[in-house]
């Protein structure tokens, strides 16, 4: 070989990798064995790794009859309401096998003690959390129209709860328009509107509530959404800053085909959710506020 063209290739060689490192690009980017990125983030961002099966773990997972519960989205915090007796203040429950995240029944029992201040207490909790065993048997007796199968229903992850009133039916109930108009505020979104179900595939459940998070269940109480429809709406976006009650947060997008690495200010409490769906959403909150469970 000539050798200019050795020199040639040199030349080359070395500038391909400038430009990698220079977009901030791992040197062997189509290795799927490459963890790290070459460059350090800018001042003020500290670098965080995301494992790929972080898809699959969060509050904003999407769970319905194409998008299944992995186990790592099942809450770890899972407990016996019946045996935490400091959690069930205000409200009552069906009967002792209720189960609920522990972090999302302090929400809960926040929201509970709002409505009663406005003269609404007649709650009741009527279901919770099941595994999927118990929630594969639900659906063997109470059939597609009412039941998901085992490992397809939010009541698999810890996150959803079956509210009820201890007077009447919710639709009818004041515990039912107050969840209406205030769920919001607490992170609860209502997950089967009346006229939502040609998107969720479910019909109207006035009880069943999920928990997603502040400013989520904002936006999707602002814009109507149901959760399919929210869920989307941040993809195609990628990078949303909305107010709450003048406060500004950040919501961002990510999608995720393997581990890699993201970058996050230092001075913001923030939040990871995977969405179920080959995406994770990073929620940055204002300064000094910390999310509402972590």
């Amino acid at each position: 070989m000539k050798k200019w063209v050795f020199w040639l290739v040199i030349l080359l060689l070395g500038y391909k990798a400038f430009q990698q490192i220079a977009g901030g690009l791992p040197m062997d980017a189509g290795s799927e064995h490459t963890q790290t990125q070459a460059v350090t983030p800018k001042e003020g961002y500290q670098t965080i790794k995301i494992a790929k099966d972080q898809v699959y773990q969060g509050n904003l997972l999407l769970v319905n009859r194409e998008h299944p519960v992995h186990n790592e989205g099942v809450k770890s915090d899972v407990v016996d309401l019946y045996h935490n007796m400091e959690l069930v203040r205000g409200y009552s429950l069906l009967d002792s096998s209720i189960k609920v995240s522990e972090s999302v029944a302090k929400v809960f029992l926040e929201m509970v003690e709002a409505a009663e201040k406005d003269n609404v207490s007649h709650f009741m909790i009527n279901s919770g959390y099941r595994d999927f065993d118990e929630q594969e048997q639900l659906y063997e007796e109470m059939g597609p129209e009412l039941a998901m199968p085992g490992g397809y229903s939010e009541h698999n992850l810890g996150l959803a709860i079956d509210i009820g009133s201890t007077q009447m039916k919710m639709e009818q109930a004041p515990e039912g328009k107050w969840l209406g108009e205030n769920a919001w505020k607490y992170g609860f979104i209502l997950r089967y509107p009346e006229d939502k179900r040609a998107v969720t595939g479910t019909v109207f459940e006035p009880w069943h509530y999920r928990y997603v998070g502040l400013p989520h269940s904002a936006i999707i109480q602002d814009h109507h959404f149901a959760l399919e429809e929210y869920l989307d709406y941040v993809r195609e976006n990628e990078h949303l800053s909305v107010q709450v009650d003048g406060e500004t947060y950040e919501i961002i997008y990510y999608p995720v085909s393997r581990d890699t690495t993201i970058d996050l200010p230092v001075n913001r409490y923030y939040t990871i959710s995977g969405d179920n769906m080959g995406g994770i959403i990073v929620t940055l909150y204002p300064e000094n506020e910390k999310p509402q469970q972590e």
